[in-house]
């Protein structure tokens, strides 16, 4: 799972990288009686924060922008059912860590390497077992395997997270987080996600009208580029804001003159890129509703059939008239005929004699 190809869950077993396998958010695990999970702060941000045993229900969480990784181990998978805490009014939104993309997969690497078989270790032990067992007991048997299972099955589950964290701290230089950029950086940061999200999110590049394998590869070395790119700026803004000092001394704004001309043509560099792919992203916007069009005109013309047998059995109708005009007329003239008969029956009625 690389950036760009997020889901809106989390598996209940493993550990999940911020801004490499899993977006900043709030995530609710409905069946989690009994599991753990550790969420990971940024550097300066403080101790891992940990919560065993979980109780019984649903569990609400909230990974934050700034952490770096996330561990679970719960009988079922979190969902992600809202963003971080809302920004202030009128704030822009807080970006999300950036990785390298390639670094997922190099952390799994790093991960399989060295991973003892999984019948090395409990032979090793029962052997061990069997020697001190002549000395011990069979008591010391027994404990030594199931100190054996203990230590198979748990090197086995938290071994690889442990070295892919190891790792991930060796490669501080292939992703960055919030602390990476400064009030300028995150906002030009914000505005190349939110495009790069438009994109990844639109129906047409969901439906692959796009070029889906392109997007997936290009949009998240984008983002990464952009990111680079944005950090090593507000670094050298910072650089600049400390060797010009409080002091405007005319030498030293002589100086750092160019300087600050590079770092400006350096940001408009990189906001015309932004900009392209804002573009991108209001074209895709624009395919999506001219493919909500489509899939409309589709409906209409599934639909036309029934108004075309509407208008079909009206025509019917109309000939049908006719004929119930006939039936009319001919109960008005049954109708008129049974009253002359009826009025024949009472003339005849009061022509009878008067009864004795």
């Amino acid at each position: 799972m690389t950036i760009g190809q997020w889901s809106d869950s989390i598996p209940g077993n493993g550990t999940f990288f911020v801004g490499i396998d899993i977006a900043p958010g709030r995530y609710l695990c409905t069946d989690a009686k009994g599991g753990w999970w550790v969420r990971y702060p940024g550097p300066g941000e403080g101790e891992p924060v940990a919560s065993w045993p979980l109780p019984e229900g649903g569990i609400e969480i909230e990974i934050a922008a700034t952490d770096v990784a996330f561990e679970t181990h719960t009988g079922a998978d979190w969902k992600r059912v809202g963003g971080t805490a809302a920004t202030g009014a009128g704030e822009a939104p807080e970006p999300r860590p950036v990785a390298d993309p390639a670094l997922r997969a190099e952390l799994d690497a790093v991960a399989a390497r060295g991973m003892l078989p999984g019948w090395l270790v409990p032979t090793s032990m029962l052997m061990l077992g069997l020697i001190g067992s002549t000395l011990l007991g069979p008591f010391w048997l027994l404990g030594l395997g199931m100190l054996a299972m203990m230590i198979t099955f748990g090197s086995r589950s938290l071994a690889p997270d442990i070295r892919r964290l190891r790792e991930l701290e060796r490669n501080r230089d292939r992703y960055h987080t919030l602390d990476d950029f400064d009030a300028d950086g995150r906002a030009m940061l914000a505005r190349a996600q939110a495009a790069l999200d438009a994109v990844r999110d639109s129906r047409v590049n969901r439906e692959g009208l796009l070029d889906a394998a392109d997007n997936a590869v290009m949009l998240p070395r984008q983002e990464w580029e952009i990111a680079q790119l944005l950090a090593r700026q507000s670094r050298l803004r910072a650089d600049h804001a400390e060797m010009a000092g409080t002091a405007a001394l005319p030498e030293v704004e002589a100086a750092l003159r160019p300087l600050r001309e590079k770092l400006d043509l350096s940001v408009e560099s990189v906001d015309r890129r932004i900009e392209a792919l804002e573009r991108y992203a209001e074209r895709v916007r624009a395919a999506d509703e001219a493919l909500d069009a489509h899939r409309r005109l589709e409906k209409i013309a599934a639909k036309a059939h029934e108004y075309d047998d509407l208008v079909a059995d009206t025509v019917r109708d109309d000939l049908a008239i006719p004929a119930i005009d006939r039936l009319t007329e001919q109960s008005e003239a049954l109708i008129t005929t049974l009253r002359e008969r009826l009025t024949a029956a009472a003339e005849a009625a009061d022509r009878l004699p008067p009864a004795s």
